[in-house]
């Protein structure tokens, strides 16, 4: 058996700086994995057959089933596949794009395809924009359409506190969100570029470095709205949208503090985790 784990992330940074000929949008984020993750297990088994812990989740509606597609075209391979799932689906923190990744390494290993990372970095592309960064993980600056990966030294030692407001999933949601947006939301590069700065330099992080363009125009639905807001009633000091939402985070350079606003939103009924950087 191979058990592999697989990080959700959180986009530090979120530039959008305009749209591209192919219809994709040009960004510059900088992505950072979390202790927050999901567990596949891989094992022996007739056919091939996908078990989740989670209700909601369907495998054929996963890239899961895409990556058995690439690596198996004729279906002659085999295995029995378990997702240990605890990041929220469609939350903005990526659950889909690493349990992908993490089944594209450990299916190569446990069938002994013996591709190399290039080939693999190939088949992320073709996945989705976010399973190229998966494959690495930690910490790296995501270009072009979010496929362009460049590590950064580590963020280490921050804690975050991430709130799931209780909304209906939707799916196409990150394609509404950038429809959704004007021209004035876009930027050139430059907030990013300055936490890059910052990591390479091992300058102190500060959560004034932290933007994300969706937050323009996820803000307007009141609901959402409502809720950053009763978290900065709660104690938060910042409360800003994860990927294209809808979870919400804070971060903390102090396990303390942070685990005291999870607990104040724990008791208050909110679905909510404690992770730090991974």
């Amino acid at each position: 058996m191979i058990e592999i784990n697989a990080p959700a992330k959180l986009n530090l940074t979120l530039e959008v700086l305009g749209k591209r000929p192919d219809n994709f949008h040009e960004i510059r984020s900088v992505l950072q994995t979390i202790s927050l993750h999901d567990t596949l297990y891989i094992e022996s088994g007739k056919g091939f057959d996908f078990m989740g812990s989670i209700t909601g989740w369907e495998a054929e509606k996963s890239l899961l089933s895409r990556v058995v597609r690439l690596l198996s075209p004729d279906a002659k391979l085999e295995a029995k596949i378990t997702l240990e799932k605890h990041i929220p689906l469609m939350a903005g923190l990526g659950g889909d794009s690493s349990d992908a990744a993490a089944l594209l390494k450990g299916l190569n290993e446990f069938w002994g395809l013996q591709l190399s990372p290039p080939k693999l970095r190939e088949m992320s592309i073709q996945l989705g924009s976010d399973v190229t960064f998966f494959l690495r993980g930690g910490t790296a600056l995501a270009e072009g359409r979010g496929e362009i990966i460049t590590p950064l030294p580590p963020l280490k030692n921050i804690w975050m506190v991430l709130v799931m407001p209780e909304t209906p999933a939707a799916s196409g949601k990150t394609g509404r969100m950038y429809a959704a947006l004007k021209s004035a939301h876009y930027t050139d590069g430059s907030i990013t570029g300055k936490l890059v700065k910052t990591l390479r330099e091992r300058g102190e992080f500060s959560p004034a470095l932290l933007f994300n363009t969706f937050e323009n125009v996820a803000f307007e639905d009141d609901a959402l709205r409502a809720y950053r807001e009763h978290l900065i009633k709660l104690g938060a000091p910042h409360v800003h949208l994860a990927g294209a939402g809808p979870a919400l985070f804070a971060m903390f350079q102090d396990k303390s503090e942070a685990g005291e606003l999870y607990r104040r939103c724990r008791d208050q009924g909110m679905p909510t985790y404690l992770a730090e950087t991974a």
